[in-house]
């Protein structure tokens, strides 16, 4: 490879312009090819079939189960060992060529560099002007820090905990990572790559989910404050305008249900000269077709009380939010990495606590992390051990280190054929389903091979604590290690959004 080893990170809903995406990465030439290709599959549960494309040895996929694309792109790299996360969205058409400007773009940039933008073209429609739903995609070219083409070094995002998942759409969760970054100290430059996004086609009337965005807005300037859009050279939004609009709206109803049926019109007549108004602006670009003009009239009225609502429901559900850890819960791994790592143990008296053991889970709890242990104990199907003996030993860990919010035991052998050993990732699904968190907010501690490989099937962030018994080629293989549990810990608290 003619670059630093790289990794590609795909959040898709199932668009069949999935497999031209991976087409392009898998007919790489072997000096510009990916590392990993990882498809991040977040249609809903329930939703099956296929992937286009992405029956592929070389492609790993990750259910992520409709939480979004902020905690599909953060299972994506969590489930990553290379140095450097590209990202690109499933619409995207990249040249031939991408997999080697990539490459040339990574080449020889400074440590203080976290990332690097594609430049992102879209094609006009032929012969007319872009419709205002068509023009929304257009805006994607001068968008700064979109991950429809954006790589970050893996450490960046571990220092500043990746994506925050608390937004939702696929809006500004990629100008937050970007503004944490930034805060944290690194740099972000743009690449020569390209990449076509074409244009949305069909859709009518987009201006009216699109309000939904103001609700992140709200969360944005809960966590980086009133002049975020300043700093990442954005214009002022059209809230106060539309909060005017609505208002008087509002007020004109009011007085007409009271009998001022004066005050009404005038107010009425107000509204409408606003509305028209910000209709003729949206239409102003054209083009002037009937069915655009039906649509600017009745989205221009719709606009400005959705607009207001959804920041409303915003401001009320993101109230209380800050900065706060990107991963909301810690599973630890039991033997060798809480306690003394003891074959097949049944005997309470000898457990006993790893070295930082017990700070770590403290510190844990003390910033408000949930906390759990997942165990293999295969000594249950050998015969070596009794379920209630393993219980007795939990019981015991739980009185030196706990008590931890839950327990996750898998009785099995090897070749029980499970989902739920290690480095199966059942027991992770099963614990962050418990404790009400997405996997991708969760992190599994532990000490061998098979606990990281856990955590990365599941989308959680795998940290490796090595002991004598962890085999170097597991050591090597770890995408994150620690030197012991506190370590490791305060890794994960460090990387909070500030």
């Amino acid at each position: 490879m003619s670059g630093p080893g790289y990794a590609v990170v795909i959040p898709t809903v199932g668009r069949p312009s999935l497999a031209r995406v991976l087409e392009v990465l898998l007919d790489a030439p072997p000096e510009a090819a990916p590392e990993e290709i990882v498809v991040a599959d977040d249609r809903r549960p329930g939703s099956h079939g296929p992937l286009p494309g992405a029956d592929h040895a070389r492609v790993r996929v990750l259910r992520t189960g409709g939480g979004g694309p902020a905690a599909a792109r953060q299972a994506g790299w969590h489930s990553c060992r290379s140095e450097w996360i590209a990202f690109l969205d499933d619409d995207v058409a990249p040249p031939a060529d991408w997999p080697a400007r990539l490459c040339s773009d990574l080449a020889a940039l400074p440590a203080e560099v976290a990332g690097s933008q594609g430049r992102i073209t879209v094609p006009r429609p032929e012969g007319r002007a872009p419709t205002d739903a068509e023009r929304a995609t257009v805006a994607l070219e001068d968008a700064r820090w979109i991950t429809a083409d954006m790589a970050y070094r893996r450490s960046a995002l571990e220092a500043v905990g990746g994506f925050d998942t608390r937004f939702p759409r696929a809006y500004r969760e990629d100008t937050d990572l970007a503004l944490r970054m930034i805060d944290a100290g690194f740099v972000l430059v743009g690449g020569d790559r390209e990449c076509v996004h074409p244009l949305r086609e069909g859709e009518r009337r987009l201006s009216l989910t699109a309000q939904r965005g103001n609700a992140d807005n709200a969360l944005m300037r809960r966590v980086h404050g009133p002049g975020w859009r300043r700093r990442t050279g954005e214009h002022p939004g059209g809230l106060r305008a539309h909060a005017v609009t609505t208002g008087v709206l509002l007020a004109a109803i009011l007085s007409w249900l009271t009998g001022r049926r004066a005050a009404a019109g005038v107010l009425g007549a107000a509204w409408t000269a606003r509305t028209a108004l910000f209709a003729l602006r949206r239409l102003a670009p054209g083009p002037w077709t009937a069915e655009e003009v039906a649509d600017m009239a009745l989205t221009s009225a719709l606009v400005p009380p959705l607009a207001c609502w959804h920041r409303l429901t915003g401001e009320v559900r993101h109230a209380g939010a800050g900065p706060g850890p990107a991963v909301r819960a810690v599973l630890f791994d039991r033997d060798g990495t809480l306690v003394e790592d003891v074959p097949y143990n049944g005997d309470p008296d000898k457990v006993r606590p790893m070295p930082t053991a017990a700070r770590a889970v403290a510190l844990a709890r003390r910033a408000g992390l949930a906390v759990g242990v997942v165990s293999n104990q295969s000594g249950v199907a050998r015969g070596l051990l009794s379920a209630a003996q393993v219980e007795a030993v939990n019981r015991r860990v739980d009185e030196l280190l706990g008590p931890f919010d839950l327990w996750r035991v898998c009785p099995h052998g090897e070749d029980d054929g499970c989902h739920c050993r290690k480095p199966e990732p059942g027991m992770v699904l099963s614990a962050a389903a418990e404790l009400g968190v997405l996997p991708c907010e969760c992190s599994l501690v532990g000490d061998i091979g098979a606990d990281t490989d856990a955590a990365s099937a599941a989308g959680a962030r795998g940290i490796l604590v090595p002991t004598a018994k962890t085999r170097e080629d597991e050591t090597e293989a770890a995408a994150e290690t620690a030197p012991d549990l506190e370590s490791a810990v305060l890794r994960l608290l460090a990387g909070a959004p500030r």
